[in-house]
């Protein structure tokens, strides 16, 4: 999923999002108007969600196969107009910039075994890594008895940094198995492991989707998986 913010609230996260600040004050006075569907783009169909609680941020991601912009509950319509078409044109430049590089599961493969070899010794040496599409609540999943890693395709189009803190996660997971102090410990060895958990966890902030402990999971996960 590609979440691209532009914005000053902090949603920090675990996730892929475009986000910005406008350059403008928020009105006194709210002039929401109802939440509506642009038209269709090259990223499929538009929705916009207006958010009382969002005062100076604008988001944009993708879910379930349509674009989702949220914005102030403050913005005229013409705002709305005007951002929405910024932050889709955005999300599609970065879609196609992911897709450039990586776009297949070669490329992730590689990926990792470069991510291994800078921050794992090259002591996780994954026997396949794969973008999966019926991973809507992790970000990634890995079986260690087949040494097995799947990425959420909700990854594509987030920064670099995120996909990469993903991947030295699930790495982390052919070494050790629980989420134990020593597979954190392996998994800090990557250096902006804070940054892209504080990324990823604002987008699931950010679009409601946080899945409270014990709660109902809609995922399909592999036996021997761990996410």
């Amino acid at each position: 999923m590609g979440v691209l913010t532009l914005g000053a609230d902090r949603a920090a996260g675990y996730r892929a999002c475009v986000e910005q600040r406008p350059d403008r004050r928020t009105p006194a006075a709210s002039t929401a108007v109802p939440a509506v569907s642009a038209a269709p783009s090259r990223l499929g169909e538009v929705e916009v969600r207006r958010s009382a609680r969002r005062r100076r941020t604008v988001t944009a991601y993708r879910e379930h196969g349509r674009t989702v912009v949220l914005i102030p509950a403050a913005f005229s319509a013409a705002e709305e107009r005007r951002w929405v078409d910024q932050m889709v044109a955005k999300l599609q430049t970065r879609e196609e910039r992911r897709r450039r590089t990586l776009g297949s599961d070669e490329a992730l493969m590689s990926r990792a075994e470069e991510l291994s070899a800078a921050h794992l010794e090259g002591r996780a040496v994954p026997a396949s890594v794969r973008w999966v599409e019926n991973q809507n609540r992790r970000w990634g999943s890995c079986t260690p008895a087949d040494r097995t890693i799947r990425l959420s395709g909700r990854l594509r189009g987030m920064p670099q940094f995120v996909v990469d803190y993903v991947l030295v996660h699930e790495l982390a997971h052919l070494l050790e198995p629980s989420h134990s102090a020593r597979f954190w410990s392996l998994v800090r060895t990557y250096p902006d492991a804070d940054r892209a958990l504080g990324f990823l966890e604002g987008v699931e902030y950010g679009t409601g989707r946080t899945l409270p402990p014990g709660g109902p999971d809609d995922d399909e996960l592999e036996p021997g998986a761990v996410d």
